[in-house]
């Protein structure tokens, strides 16, 4: 698929059957020298035959269209140029699109297919990889939204800049991506390692979409991220605070339970609705985000972005396993991203507590807990937190939002389970049950000892 394709397919088409309008950026001046800044004999002719062949100047594409009803800067690679490598003119143009979209306030959606820097282009083509970063992370700090779609291949810097650096990073079925391309790998190397539904495992990218389902998930995505809104002006003009989430409904018992064990036995009942619920519930759609992007995934973390009442409100939810390192550090980045974009955080904890095996230590447990502490701790935009089952000692006190978390009836918190309590204490077992209402863990202790702002009540109540 070429580039302009590429673009099509993303924004659709007008009745008559024509591309939805793709209004490119000026093409920044031509300066370079005969044969490229090397001189590499035959690079102006690779240049010219490869524009011929695909009826561009260069291996990119950049403009604006709207995608699902949403404006935003568009950056298509061709890979029949040159294999879509970058270079001095790359950058050039790469620039000028990241430049477009801060003085436009647009979200950023690059389409890569690439093999990496341009060899004839030498280090000044490797020193691209910079100047795109640093234009990637200015509008990072300017709170726009960056979407990366990795085509077959997505390779070299080009992964390592565009497209491991957007927020969201999805990838079509079966694309080889890599920052090793196919050429320079070892030669023993697993093949099935560089490929799209690999990097979702490892937690690298966020999801696999296929091509014909790809243009309604980009819109979704760019709904999502651009869907904050700070509600009512404030009397004197100026935007109002953010509104903080409101905590959802209980789906549970109603009542709060009348002991500590009680509390325990309500939480830890198989039939207590879950995350899944409460969010389906929460929420009118919703996309997930995958994977902490240090190799790892935890499907008891759920992530991701929803709608509530009109807008876009991010969340991370628990939902009753024993939170891996990996889910600690998706948390940590979803609420990063939330803070950046100005969205509001929903966050339900429900967990026995952290993972404590020796998988989990070699992972790094104590780090990830300690990035989320400081990920809710630092957070501008207001979190939300709603205590749903267990709460397991700092495994499920990461999660919650200092000041800010409440709390259903059939849920409990607590410094240690009751059955650990138990053993430090040195007790026998039988006495479990006398030390579970010695935590002081029940909803209503908890209000008492202003640990939770207050008990939610079922829907309609």
């Amino acid at each position: 698929m070429s580039a302009r394709q590429a673009v099509a397919s993303l924004t659709g088409a007008t009745a008559e059957g024509a591309p939805a309008a793709f209004t490119e950026l000026p093409t920044p001046t031509d300066t370079a020298a005969p044969d490229g800044p090397l001189a590499w004999q035959g690079y102006d002719e690779s240049r010219a035959r490869a524009a011929t062949r695909t009826g561009e100047d260069e291996s990119v594409i950049c403009g604006t269209a709207r995608v699902g009803g949403t404006e935003a800067v568009l950056i298509s690679f061709e890979f029949g140029f040159l294999g879509g490598s970058l270079g001095e003119r790359t950058g050039d143009r790469l620039e000028a699109a990241y430049t477009h979209a801060r003085e436009r306030r647009l979200p950023v959606v690059s389409l890569i297919a690439t093999g990496g820097s341009r060899m004839q282009e030498g280090m000044l083509a490797l020193l691209q990889l910079q100047r795109v970063a640093r234009q990637s992370a200015l509008n990072r700090a300017a709170g726009l939204p960056q979407i990366a779609v990795l085509r077959d291949p997505t390779t070299g810097g080009g992964w390592a800049t565009l497209g491991a650096g957007a927020d969201v990073i999805l990838a079509l079925p079966g694309a080889q991506i890599g920052f090793a391309g196919s050429r320079v790998r070892p030669p023993d190397a697993d093949p099935s390692a560089y490929t799209a539904e690999a990097q979702l495992t490892a937690g690298h990218i966020d999801a696999v979409v296929r091509q014909e389902e790809l243009r309604e998930t980009v819109g979704r995505w760019l709904a999502l991220l651009t869907g904050g809104g700070t509600g009512a002006a404030t009397p004197d003009g100026g935007p109002a605070p953010l509104a903080a989430a409101e905590p959802p409904a209980a789906l549970g018992h109603a009542a709060p339970p009348a002991t500590g064990w009680g509390a325990v036995s309500l939480a830890r009942d198989p039939r207590r609705p879950r995350a899944e619920a409460y969010l389906a519930a929460y929420f009118t759609g919703r996309e997930s985000i995958s994977g902490d992007r240090a190799g790892g995934t935890d499907p008891g973390t759920l992530c991701g972005f929803g709608v509530r009442e009109g807008r876009t409100v991010a969340y991370a939810a628990q939902c009753g396993t024993a939170t891996l390192p990996a889910g600690y550090r998706t948390a940590a980045r979803l609420i990063r991203l939330a803070d950046r974009l100005g969205l509001p955080v929903l966050t339900l904890v429900d967990t026995p507590g952290a993972a404590n095996d020796a998988e989990a230590e070699r992972s790094g447990a104590g780090g990830a807990i300690a990035e989320l502490f400081a990920a809710v701790a630092t957070a501008r935009v207001p979190v939300t937190s709603l205590l749903i089952g267990e709460g397991g000692s700092g495994g499920a006190l990461a999660l919650a939002a200092p000041g800010n978390t409440w709390a259903t009836p059939d849920s409990y918190f607590s410094v240690i389970a009751p059955e650990q309590a138990t053993a430090i204490l040195k007790r026998p077992p039988e006495e479990t049950r006398a030390t579970a209402g010695q935590l002081k863990l029940r909803p209503q202790d908890l209000l008492a000892l202003g640990v939770i702002r207050g008990i939610v009540p079922p829907a309609g109540t």
